[in-house]
């Protein structure tokens, strides 16, 4: 095939009797995405020109001028001028094309001993291994947030709900610590999936190796991968890793959305827990009084779009045959797009944090409307040595009355209360008593304000540690 300027060549063009359609060319190529794996692919590049030049397979000279070029690649991207190209494909052979025309036969020497397969991987594991550091390290800011927001209200009474329903008394700097721990499930969950995302794919060529004598230990150490992928074939195909990573980001959105939902309810009229500052709300364009929640309703939306991804790739790989196939290419717009949305939502998430205003009597007074010390009074009474059924039936005839009455459990009369067990005395008011309730719990992981703040104590040095 004789080419024009209108049919560049390809690198692999001389198989073929006929250029690509120009409609195949846009559904093929990949270059108005991963286009941001650019620089990790030239450090990639580089790593692996400086392991063929150590094993005498490049000169000192190609060395040179390949490391060159590729400083000059990098200012041009960095200037925004870099002549990306659709002809080219992919962000290899935009960078490859380029480095040729800047130092020749040099650039054309690099690509020896490796395949776009292992290429391809190499840069997506190295790109998303950065982009985990930086999620973790938002995970860490939202939990300094939420901390910060948990020790101001360390001692704050609140209702607990099971069922959307008053249950018992906690503090709401205890609530916001369930969320801590979520976090710190997901960090762990990130820091281990980092392990199996850092090792080097690169060596593996198209699919079975190569004949030069390369060195990939060198090359891992060179990028910082804490091993290398053992077996040719899955290093080229696989994409646990992405799927891995999706999964345990998918769970981040999942605590957020849940968090979501409650700041949603506690923002209401009916509930007036907090005030969302205006910054992450919005308005009506027909009801003027409105402020709507909009953060934390993109949040859940949002969530579901994470969500998607994880099944889309997982969707993706469940009958792909070895080695590398083309439908690997759909892998990256999916990750691209979960990475920016989970990584977004975290430092938004955080700011939001820092600005929600707390309305400790709204708390309070819908503690008095569940009769949440209910469970309290039975213990007090199998503290007494009644049988705890026994105890259970007890209260729950003493919150009918309350009910009757509509009072809470603290306000019916001693001698009312002794109508329902003859053991009850006098001193059953400091457990019924909201602090009194909250007092209680000082085990590990309760909610008495003392348990709380030493709950946070832990929780900032294991960020400290971190």
């Amino acid at each position: 095939m004789t080419d024009t300027p209108h049919t560049p060549a390809k690198t692999w063009s001389g198989r073929f009797a006929e250029p690509v359609s120009e409609r195949v060319k846009r559904y093929t190529a990949s270059i108005p995405f991963d286009r941001r794996l650019a620089e990790h692919d030239i450090r990639g590049s580089l790593a692996h020109a400086k392991m063929l030049a150590r094993q005498g397979i490049l000169s000192a000279q190609d060395l040179a001028d390949i490391e060159r070029g590729m400083a000059q690649i990098r200012e041009e991207i960095a200037r925004g001028d870099f002549p990306w190209s659709l002809d080219d494909e992919d962000v290899h052979l935009n960078i490859e094309k380029r480095l040729t025309a800047l130092v020749g036969d040099a650039g054309k020497r690099l690509h020896t001993g490796r395949s776009r397969n292992d290429q391809v991987a190499t840069d997506l594991r190295l790109w998303l291994r950065d982009q985990i550091d930086a999620i973790v390290e938002a995970i860490e800011s939202l939990q300094g947030a939420l901390l910060d927001l948990a020790e101001t209200h360390a001692a704050t009474p609140m209702p607990g709900f099971t069922h959307l329903q008053v249950a018992q008394p906690v503090t709401f700097g205890h609530h916001l610590m369930a969320y801590v721990e979520m976090l710190e499930r997901d960090r762990e969950r990130l820091r281990d999936a980092r392990r199996r995302v850092n090792r080097l794919p690169l060596g593996a060529a198209a699919l079975a190796g190569t004949t030069f004598p390369i060195d990939r230990e060198f090359v891992a150490r060179e990028l910082g991968f804490e091993d290398v992928c053992r077996n040719s074939l899955d290093a080229v195909s696989d994409r646990d890793f992405a799927i891995e990573f999706l999964s345990a980001a998918s769970l981040v959105m999942m605590h957020l959305s849940r968090f979501s939902e409650e700041l949603i309810l506690w923002m209401t009229p009916r509930f007036g827990f907090i005030t969302l500052a205006d910054r992450f709300c919005t308005g009506s364009s027909i009801m003027p009084q409105k402020k709507n929640p909009d953060v934390p309703e993109l949040v859940r939306g949002k969530t579901g779009r994470v969500y998607g991804h994880l099944m889309g790739l997982l969707t993706l790989m469940k009958a792909q045959p070895l080695a590398y196939n083309k439908d690997n290419q759909e892998d990256k717009e999916p990750l691209f797009d979960a990475v920016d949305t989970v990584l977004d939502t975290l430092i938004i998430y955080a700011e939001m944090v820092g600005g929600i205003r707390v309305h400790p009597e709204a708390m309070r007074e819908a503690l008095r409307q569940g009769f949440a010390t209910a469970t309290d009074l039975a213990d007090y009474l199998v503290k007494k040595g009644v049988p705890f059924r026994d105890a259970h039936e007890a209260v729950a005839r003493a919150v009918r009355e309350a009910e009757a009455r509509g009072v809470d459990l603290a306000e019916l009369p001693l001698e009312v209360l002794r109508g329902f067990s003859p053991l009850i005395e006098e001193d059953v008011y400091q457990v019924l008593t909201i602090e009194g309730s909250l007092a209680q719990r000082r085990h590990i992981g309760g909610t008495a304000p003392e348990a709380v703040r030493e709950a946070i104590a832990q929780a900032r040095a294991r960020l400290k540690r971190a």
